[in-house]
């Protein structure tokens, strides 16, 4: 059972809709601008 259930995992791990690096850069991008947004917030 273990067995299968590890294949069907890598076969699902495998197709990314995009790269990992766009994936790190994107998230990178949506914190910094939350982290902008909260930043600008708290000087009013």
């Amino acid at each position: 059972m273990f067995r299968s259930l590890h294949i069907h995992a890598e076969g699902v791990a495998r197709h990314l809709p995009a790269s990992p690096v766009f994936f790190g850069l994107f998230a990178f991008g949506v914190l910094s601008f939350l982290l902008f947004l909260v930043l600008r917030l708290d000087r009013e």
